[in-house]
């Protein structure tokens, strides 16, 4: 144990281990702290904000500044990201051309409405609309994952004249009133009365569902489970699809769904990989219905699954409709809904305002966003070291019973921890703490998800080096030895 001075007052702190695995060289100085102690914020904390929200870590982290893949605490200490802020850092924190960019936008027009012109949301729309495939050409823009997809609800219903919307179980859409019912996870919803017309189909989950095995994901690394699919065909796939079926069989009025919703990888949930060709073969069912097809790309979009810009186009769909945020703006209250200029006509019916969304200086940061991941080469560094780091990961598997499964897409990517003993039950949340806090202690800063909270979730800014994921991988196998 080791006493450590914050401010005034000076708390116990876990032993520190960073010095036993050296974090890659950064040559920048952060900024001398000189806010409230960690005492202080607590106290703050305490009082006046929502009693609900959560920390992580049993001594949470006080963060002070950011640059790149790098995160400073109160106290100067430095940790490598590779949470991204739960996957919303995209090009890396602080990053000098969205500070300029805000800095010059804030300083000639920071806001007006939408009634009148301005340059930059129909600069931006143009922009976003020439990443996407076919007609999606009609841009909503809001403020987060949660309104984008409450908004796309609206827009399936109206247009279709259809009420039911299905998703996925396991999956997560947002924490408003309505896309708290779209979310199929009890973890995320209160004992209120929900949201009426939701349904949720069995999740294609190939290493915890009840069919899947070897050779079902489009992944690097897939799971050791057995299976019987052949490699050119997925039973897996079928036997889902039979079940999705059933949700229209029993339970769709007329079999006519207003929308299927699916995030390319389940991200909250834990980076869940569905079987090849399952996602085709929903969208191929929902058209069939006359219902409309909704791709979440909230945390899979802007080239962080590396061999496309978005998630859905692994799955060879276009959807009829697109939703995204986070990584949209490195951080930056931003998210969209894009759509066909026909769906799009479907809220004309009434009026449709948002007084913040594509205001000049998100759109700013918008199109920062689009021109980094551009000259930088973040597509291409997400599927180059996101590859290096799921290879790494799977000798990692191979070596330690516990980690029962690795999986995902470029920096999109999930560990799930299990008890060793050839099954799939969960690491208990005791030994979850202690890695995941050993891997803090060490420098390491990675997210955890999944229903049982045994998922690690991997999914750092897009700048991220083969240095860091060796960094990475020798934090985690040590964390590993010591549970």
């Amino acid at each position: 144990m080791k006493l450590l001075s914050l401010g005034t007052v000076s708390i116990t702190t876990k032993r520190n281990l960073s010095s036993k695995i050296p974090l890659p060289p950064c040559d920048f100085v952060p900024r001398k702290y000189q806010g409230p102690s960690f005492e202080q914020l607590k106290t703050l904390r305490q009082n006046f904000l929502n009693p609900a929200l959560t920390t992580y870590y049993s001594t949470p982290l006080a963060l002070h500044q950011g640059y790149k893949q790098w995160l400073y605490d109160i106290n100067e200490k430095r940790y490598l990201d590779m949470f991204g802020g739960i996957c919303t850092v995209s090009v890396g924190h602080s990053h000098p051309k969205i500070t300029e960019v805000v800095t010059k936008q804030i300083s000639t027009l920071g806001h007006v409405s939408n009634v009148y012109y301005h340059p930059k949301i129909h600069e931006y729309a143009e922009r976003l609309t020439q990443k996407l495939p076919g007609n999606l050409k009609v841009v909503y823009f809001v403020n987060s994952g949660s309104e984008a997809n409450d908004l796309a609800i609206l827009l399936a219903r109206a247009h279709t004249n259809n009420f039911e919307i299905i998703s996925l179980r396991n999956g997560y859409h947002g924490m408003s009133c309505q896309t708290m019912s779209l979310t199929a996870n009890s973890l995320y919803r209160y004992p209120v009365p929900q949201s009426a017309g939701f349904y949720h189909a069995m999740n294609p989950d190939v290493y915890r569902g009840i069919w899947g095995g070897k050779y079902c994901r489009d992944s690097p690394v897939q799971t050791l489970r057995n299976c019987s699919c052949s490699t050119n065909e997925c039973e897996a796939k079928t036997k889902y699809l039979e079940q999705l079926a059933e949700i229209y069989q029993y339970s769709i009025p007329r079999k006519r769904a207003a929308a299927f919703f699916a995030e390319s990888i389940q991200g909250v949930g834990g980076a869940v990989q569905y079987p090849k060709g399952y996602i085709q073969g929903a969208y191929n069912m929902v058209k069939e219905f006359g219902g409309l097809f909704v791709s979440d790309e909230v945390q899979t979009g802007f080239g962080r699954t590396g061999d496309h810009f978005w998630g859905f186009e692994m799955h060879g769909i276009i959807p009829d409709i697109v939703t995204m945020a986070k990584g949209i703006g490195n951080g930056f209250p931003l998210g969209a809904v894009v759509t066909t200029p026909e769906i799009a006509k479907s809220l004309t019916k009434a009026a449709h305002f948002n007084t913040f969304g594509g205001n000049p200086v998100s759109s700013a940061v918008g199109i920062a966003v689009l021109d980094i991941i551009e000259e930088e080469q973040l597509q291409e560094n997400s599927k180059i070291v996101g590859t290096y780091l799921l290879e790494k990961l799977e000798k990692l598997r191979d070596q330690f019973s516990i980690v029962g499964d690795v999986r995902g897409k470029g920096l999109m990517v999930g560990v799930e921890l299990v008890r060793g003993d050839g099954s799939t039950t969960p690491l208990s949340p005791e030994k979850v703490m202690k890695f995941w806090e050993n891997c803090r202690d060490l420098g390491l800063i990675i997210g955890k998800g999944g229903y049982f909270g045994n998922v690690l979730r991997i999914k750092p800014p897009m700048c991220v080096t083969k240095a860091d994921v060796d960094f990475t991988i020798s934090v985690m196998k040590k964390a590993l030895e010591e549970i």
